[in-house]
């Protein structure tokens, strides 16, 4: 089991390693090329992926679920915080939004194969669909419908649904180029995840171990209640036991930024919260493949 959990890490913790390198020796501003990669390569991932994918009531299930995943760690963190007096608007974005694209789409990938791609896309547009209007919300509570509809990964995969779902005929080679440029959005994350890890202070390690626990436990009650009312396949169940403990995503911070909600400690809620994945990883994939047993 460990060889098998070993081989699946190693190509995403190897990438973020390099990625690492480049931000601590290089320097690389990474802004532009994330830019790039959420413009273009991203929204040609989705939309190679959910324009080629099987769509039908077998979906159902994981696509409730996937909404599960955003729904309650957003209704657990009212009571959390009121309970240990903590900011909701600081500590509920990296409990509820976590690392569903630089991480998981890897991940995933490499933890159960090819056919394990596009239910993780799927996934992960749903989850970036929420982050942009629900986390926007929280942080200021203004409609942000419009902005939404203008996101490109939003397009590509209304675009792609739109096309798979009426049967429309598309010419492959479009599908095939789509998918030849989305290939490059999975290292890309990984080596902006690790670049990131440069700015990790030792002032933020309080704060990055408590959201890393907090994280983990709403992630646990969350898949418990998918587990217990959701009925999924294998796969999807062992895709989201993984899904709902992932560490936080790093557009948690953006958002913190732009609307000056902490900034400095949601980014050590982030950058330590990936950095523990090392540790926490290991653990769920084992308990994950215990459940195909």
């Amino acid at each position: 089991m460990f060889t098998i959990v070993a081989g699946i890490l190693f190509p995403v913790f190897a990438i973020t390693l390099v990625g690492f390198a480049i931000g601590r020796w290089i320097k690389i501003d990474f802004q532009p090329i994330n830019r790039i990669n959420m413009d273009f390569f991203v929204p040609a991932l989705v939309f190679s992926s959910i324009g080629t994918m099987s769509l039908d009531i077998t979906k159902i299930p994981l696509l409730g679920a996937s909404i599960l995943t955003t729904l309650i760690p957003f209704l657990l963190m009212f009571p959390i915080c009121k309970l240990f007096k903590i900011n909701f608007k600081v500590w509920a974005l990296p409990n509820i939004f976590r690392n569903t694209g630089n991480l998981a789409i890897p991940l995933f990938t490499y933890a159960f194969g090819p056919q394990a791609l596009a239910p993780a896309v799927l996934l992960f547009v749903v989850s970036a669909c929420a982050h942009f209007s629900l986390g926007f919300a929280i942080v200021s509570k203004g409609n942000q419908l419009k902005k939404i509809i203008k996101i490109p990964t939003f397009i590509a995969a209304f675009l792609a649904l739109s096309l798979n779902l009426s049967g429309i005929t598309v010419w492959p080679p479009i599908y095939e180029a789509a998918a030849l440029l989305g290939q490059t959005a999975v290292p890309i994350m990984l080596l902006s995840l690790g670049a990131q890890m440069c700015n990790m202070k030792l002032a933020g390690l309080k704060v990055g171990i408590a959201c890393t626990l907090l994280s983990l436990a709403t992630g646990a009650i969350t898949f418990l209640t998918i587990y217990l009312f959701v009925p999924l396949s294998t796969l999807h169940l062992q895709m989201m036991l993984l899904f709902t403990m992932l560490p936080p995503a790093a557009m948690n911070y953006m958002i913190a930024e732009r609307f000056n909600m902490e900034p400095t400690k949601v980014a050590s809620m982030v950058l330590y919260g990936n950095f523990f994945s090392v540790i926490t990883l290991p653990i769920l994939l084992t308990i994950t493949f215990s459940l195909a047993q």
